[in-house]
């Protein structure tokens, strides 16, 4: 039988504004969210204290994360306004991110996934893994990412 330890670890990812232009609703209009990211972590192999991850050596995967969301505009590459908001970046208005596949709590979900799962990877020279990353809107709203692997299978 394979063993397998979770850990979970909360990071706020602070303030962050964003649209979806292609959106009926309002969400079309520049709207902003305190973000916060759930992660699970996993490992068939505790490290020398026993822990899946260190805690306290996540600092700069945290700090990753905050540079992309926190007092940020993250907009779509596609977004049709963005020539007019890479000018207001330009006049040092707003903090420009811009994602290739869109935007949204589950896009974000999934870059946090990718940013943490690297950053973890090389800090645990591949023992430990991410297994999912929740991103919360607020505390009604949330997405979850997580990709399968054959480590998942058994």
């Amino acid at each position: 039988m394979n063993k397998k330890y979770q850990s979970t670890k909360i990071i706020e990812l602070e303030s962050c504004a964003f649209r979806q232009p292609g959106a009926e609703s309002r969400c079309r209009y520049i709207h902003g969210y305190r973000l916060t990211a759930k992660f699970w972590f996993g490992c068939s192999e505790l490290d020398d204290n026993n822990w899946v991850i260190n805690f306290g050596g996540l600092g700069k995967g945290k700090d990753l994360l905050q540079k992309q969301f926190d007092h940020t505009l993250v907009l779509s590459k596609d977004d049709p306004a963005l020539s007019t908001f890479k000018h207001l970046h330009n006049q040092d208005v707003v903090d420009l991110r811009v994602m290739d596949d869109g935007v949204g709590v589950e896009k974000f979900a999934e870059l946090c996934f990718n940013i943490m799962e690297e950053y973890i990877h090389k800090e645990t020279s591949g023992r430990c893994w991410v297994d999912k990353v929740e991103v919360f809107e607020h505390e009604n709203n949330s997405a979850i990412y997580m990709e399968y692997s054959s480590r998942d299978k058994s």
